[in-house]
């Protein structure tokens, strides 16, 4: 695991941190929990610099984020033990799930990149060009 900022959400009303508060879980704790995930989805998609920490807090934030945190919760629902397993579950799923054509067209993310890493070197890009 890498030595690496998590930043915290700028959209505590909605995105994956607002979606989350309707967590079955009692180890659901807001902050907590954005943390974890924080840090599961830049393992996963090998995030380490700033940049890329913008990408992760801005996908979360987002719808994307939103839907993210919908199929956590599905995935506790379903019997996933703790939310750390649950994250583990749903972020497995968005890496296999590849970008499709659809996805390529309206956003320029390539199609069959995994889904996760896709939208969170999405996020990480409109926040470059949203500061050049």
């Amino acid at each position: 695991m890498t030595n690496r900022t998590i930043l915290t959400s700028q959209n505590t009303s909605h995105g994956f941190y607002g979606t989350m508060t309707i967590c079955p879980q009692r180890d659901c704790t807001s902050d907590d929990l954005w943390t974890l995930a924080s840090t599961l989805i830049a393992d996963a998609v090998n995030a380490e610099g700033e940049a890329e920490m913008i990408g992760v807090r801005d996908f979360l934030d987002s719808k994307m984020g939103r839907h993210f945190a919908d199929e956590v919760i599905d995935a506790l629902r379903s019997g996933e033990a703790n939310t750390k397993a649950a994250l583990d579950t749903t972020i497995t799923k968005w890496m296999r799930r590849g970008i499709n054509a659809q996805t390529e067209v309206s956003h320029g993310i390539p199609e069959g990149l995994p889904h996760l890493e896709g939208w969170v070197v999405h996020f990480a890009i409109l926040a470059e060009t949203e500061d050049a």
